[in-house]
């Protein structure tokens, strides 16, 4: 028996306007319904990819089933999805996240161990950071970052770090597009952003002052490779009444030397974003 289609919001129509800006192959349109799977949305409807995606509904249907038959995708029995078990295993080969997180987990733990406080560690892919590690209390539990989200770099002390080291067209990308405001002290002008990075690659850290909430306060130092550029960044987040600065850019700098130093030893390549 063929399997009823999930309507529970309405299908999308493809009109002639949005179908030509619709992606036009199979593959392509894959792909748009896996990139759904971001920012916490971990299980979805039919529906819910349909209306992300702007795909219709049927057309949905069609690949999500394709994508579940591979093993892409993996439906629970309220008739959700979530991302499969076939592609974290394909993901487990790619180096430059699951490597170095490997390398790195150690001594994120450590930090995380030391202080108490959320460790957090992130690579730049374009103009964006990606998270791909983190240790926090259970008891002391911080939103974000969702390991596998992307961020922008220049409100966040990982962000700003690996802004500053980032190639020079993309910093001038960054530094001149829109700087959100997260909250009233985010840079949003980019004379302040960039100073903030000439002071980060001249100090060696980054602390940011409650620039995406108004409870946080994020300490980061560089995580270099072995042919000297920074292909990582790690952080703390703090609050005012916990901080002890010149204490926590310590143990943040040495956890990052170590992970260097690691990296050096396991002879990691990066391909950077």
């Amino acid at each position: 028996m063929a399997e009823r289609i999930d309507e529970e919001a309405p299908a999308v129509e493809e009109t002639a306007d949005s179908a030509s800006e619709l992606p036009k192959s199979v593959i392509d349109r894959a792909f748009l319904i896996l990139g759904t799977f971001q920012g916490g949305r971990v299980r979805q409807s039919l529906s819910d990819i349909s209306r992300r995606t702007g795909l219709p509904i049927a057309t949905c249907y069609r690949i999500v089933q394709r994508l579940a038959e591979w093993g892409a995708l993996e439906r629970d029995g309220e008739s959700r999805y979530r991302i499969g078990l076939r592609l974290w295993e394909v993901a487990s080969l790619a180096p430059r996240s699951v490597g170095l997180q490997r390398l790195a987990r150690p001594f994120m733990q450590d930090l995380y161990e030391t202080t108490g406080y959320a460790s957090h560690l992130a690579i730049r892919e374009g103009t964006e950071l990606v998270s791909i590690d983190r240790f926090q209390s259970p008891r002391r539990r911080v939103r974000r970052p969702l390991v596998g989200g992307r961020y922008p770099l220049h409100a966040t002390a990982i962000g700003q770090v690996l802004l500053a080291h980032a190639p020079a067209d993309i910093r001038e990308e960054v530094l001149s597009g829109p700087l959100e405001a997260f909250t009233t002290n985010t840079y949003t002008r980019r004379d302040e952003l960039e100073k903030a990075l000439d002071d980060i690659r001249r100090q060696g850290f980054a602390v940011s002052d409650r620039q995406v909430d108004l409870i946080h306060i994020g300490v980061a130092a560089p995580v270099w490779g072995p042919e000297g550029n920074v292909v990582a960044a790690v952080s703390l987040a703090l609050t005012e009444a916990d901080i002890d600065g010149k204490n926590m850019v310590h143990l943040v700098r040495i956890t990052a030397n170590g992970i260097s130093r690691a990296l050096r030893e396991a002879g990691y390549v990066d391909v950077a974003g």
